[in-house]
């Protein structure tokens, strides 16, 4: 089995950043804790291992993660010291190493040190640090013939080197080209395309506004000097005026805001002046402005010759290109065949990382359609476009069309594809207020006030699932739990067998994820309803490869106490366990007996959970939801639910301070829950 994997290329700007996206992805999907080195690196904060640490939350040092910074390589190079190079590199490489099942490593990028050398140095790391090679060709603009010369001169000097080269992947190809462990991936457009980021890096230029939107893609440039602005304005593109030109900056701002206008990018003003606090003030009162404004000293014409021979980047918080990037990857390389031509197996534990991943590969195997009531809310939005380009599912957004249109535009959001429903522009209306009123018409409920309920956001996607046109539900990002759950109990009912709804949350820890039960629907469980959420929790657990450990928590270990509480823990544990003889359920239990190896053998010596509990089973709301807060917060956990149980279909309510990766991960939750569904 490998336990690295070294990816380098031939030239420069080959898309080597999409590469390691990828196969980063692919690696955290199968191995507990994955490191990534890049041997050499720029003396400024290397974009790559800033981009690899933030999007996959990589718990290293950056000193850690490279080995030496390009002027001092150079020098020692050029000084005929590489032996004391290649000693420091694998130094600092070996630090890392200990600390990882797994280290991916990332060649240079053939900018820093003198390009004639840059393709042996690469070969001579990877061949110190005894890595397989992925290799990585610039296809643009390169014949059949050209390409296969480059592959096959490549693979000569890693195999002089016994370095084993696992598969090339050409990018940016312009043709059709088929060799054994050869991939090949088509240029792309959003990636090639600049941002405003790019440009701030390349011109060295101040941000005097708008710096949560420097992602924005560049298509195209505007210069505005002398002549009117507006007609010269397109979507993406980025205008560059003199800071004098408050009438061109704000000509550019009315066109963003406007329904007919355009999505400009970015603003660049040259010259020594910069904008006056008045107009700063002005768009800072414009909260739906959404454009970045640059300062650069330099002239307008030398703006735009350095702007002209810039290339486009992938930024470390450019996550619209980090998800575009790992879009194409999965389309076009078979990662099947990637995974075992690197020779990696699949651990038994699971961790965080290893859970997230999971759930957007296990919801793709059968895609389900989810909607999303609350389609006017930002974060659902910009979850929507993830989503979207991750390909896992397909959404539904309730809303106003035009609102949602508008608010997408200006978010920079890619929502085309999407289906939207207004509710009250549905011509299924009439047919949701019938069905409503049949099934509430025994509490007194009138047909005018059922068509009145099922306009409501909620109950109108309830409907939707409970006639089949969509798989699941995600909802409670601006409404409350009640206002999720009512619509889901009065229209989908409860699944067979089952009394109650409950739910759990999967506690992503530093290192293992755990599921703890109910924390978030029922007040105050009898034993029965107690024992029916430990058997739902152990099997959502299942569902979502956590082996389950069922401990049913008390303050009271075994027989060690007494009282009402643990007789009540005591019972729900044998109601469990006669109806589910399958599943492994301890009761009553203390929290440190339930994971602590140590403390399990001195209080239960003998159980198969003690010690190594996966799923946790609260005797109560109080004590379950205070306590799932207390871990997150108290260990920057990530919490991700509460996920519904019982229910005859999917619906999953969200926390109202919930984030966009925790909307994400939701909607796969959901999608997989739609996918046992259909199967039962």
């Amino acid at each position: 089995m490998a336990k690295n994997l070294y990816i380098t290329t031939t030239e420069a700007q080959s898309g080597k950043s999409l590469i390691t996206l990828g196969v980063m992805e692919l690696l955290l999907q199968h191995i507990p804790k994955v490191g990534f080195f890049r041997p050499i690196v720029a003396d400024d904060k290397d974009r790559d291992i800033e981009m690899i640490r933030s999007y996959f939350k990589l718990d290293f040092d950056y000193e850690l993660m490279y080995g030496c910074k390009g002027e001092n390589a150079l020098d020692l190079i050029t000084s005929g010291q590489q032996d004391v190079l290649l000693d420091q590199i694998l130094e600092k490489y070996k630090i890392l190493e200990e600390q990882c099942d797994f280290v991916l490593c990332e060649g240079t990028d053939y900018r820093g040190i003198t390009s004639s050398f840059e393709f042996d140095i690469n070969a001579e790391i990877a061949m110190m640090l005894n890595c397989p090679v992925l290799l990585v060709i610039n296809g643009k603009g390169k014949s059949s013939e050209s390409l296969y010369d480059s592959i096959h001169f490549s693979k000569k000097i890693f195999t002089k080197k016994e370095c084993l080269v696992v598969a090339t992947i050409i990018n940016r190809v312009e043709r059709d080209y088929k060799e054994k462990d050869v991939y090949t991936i088509p240029e792309n457009a959003i990636l090639t395309s600049p941002t405003v980021s790019n440009v701030k890096n390349i011109l060295s230029a101040e941000i005097i506004y708008g710096q949560e939107y420097i992602n924005r893609n560049i298509e195209s440039y505007t210069i505005a000097t002398s002549q009117k602005v507006l007609p010269h304005l397109k979507d993406k593109s980025l205008v560059v005026t003199t800071a004098d030109r408050e009438d061109i900056i704000f000509t550019s701002a009315l066109s963003f805001l406007a329904k007919e206008g355009k999505n400009i990018s970015g603003i660049v003003l040259s010259g020594e002046q910069t904008l006056s606090q008045g107009a700063l003030k002005l768009l800072n009162n414009i909260e739906t402005f959404r454009v970045p404004i640059l300062h650069c000293q330099e002239n307008i014409y030398s703006i735009i010759s350095q702007i002209q021979k810039m290339y486009s980047e992938i930024t470390p918080y450019d996550e619209s290109k980090v998800l575009t990037s790992l879009q194409i990857f999965e389309r076009y390389i078979n990662r099947e065949d990637l995974q075992k031509a690197i020779e990696f197996s699949k651990p038994c534990s699971i961790t965080p990382k290893m859970f997230e991943y999971g759930l957007i590969t296990q919801a793709r195997r059968s895609k389900a359609r989810i909607v999303l009531p609350e389609g006017s809310e930002e974060r659902i939005l910009k979850a929507a476009e993830i989503v979207h380009k991750r390909d896992f599912a397909d959404l539904v957004l309730l809303g106003d069309p035009q609102q949602i249109a508008e608010k997408a535009r200006r978010l920079d959001l890619n929502l085309h594809d999407l289906e939207i429903i207004d509710p009250k522009e549905s011509p299924d209306l009439e047919k949701f207020a019938q069905q409503y009123y049949e099934i509430r018409k025994h509490k007194g409920i009138s047909l005018d006030a059922s068509r009145e309920v099922v306009a409501d956001v909620n109950y109108f996607g309830t409907l939707l699932v409970h006639n089949r046109r969509a798989d699941g539900m995600v909802s409670g990002s601006v409404h409350t739990t009640a206002q999720t759950i009512r619509p889901a109990l009065q229209i989908v009912g409860t699944s067979e067998g089952r009394s109650i709804v409950s739910s759990v949350f999967f506690m992503c820890l530093h290192n293992r994820v755990l599921v703890y039960g109910d924390c978030a629907i029922n007040p105050n469980p009898t034993a029965q309803q107690l024992a029916e959420i430990a058997i739902d929790s152990g099997l959502t657990a299942q569902a979502f490869g956590i082996e389950p450990r069922i401990a049913m928590l008390s303050y009271s270990t075994g027989a060690s106490g007494k009282g009402i509480d643990v007789e009540k823990v005591a019972q729900a544990t044998q109601i469990a366990q006669s109806k589910n003889s399958n599943l492994l359920i301890e009761g009553p239990i203390q929290y440190d007996a339930a994971v602590d190896l140590e403390v399990a053998k001195a209080k239960l010596p003998n159980s198969q959970v003690a010690g190594r509990a996966t799923v946790f089973v609260f005797p109560d709301l109080n004590t379950g939801n205070n306590t799932y807060k207390a871990v997150q917060r108290s260990t920057k956990a990530l919490a991700i639910g509460p996920v519904l149980q019982g229910l005859n279909k999917p619906i999953n309510d969200l926390s109202r301070g919930c984030t966009v990766n925790d909307i994400v991960n939701t909607i796969a939750i959901t999608a997989i829950q739609a996918q046992r569904s259909h199967k039962s």
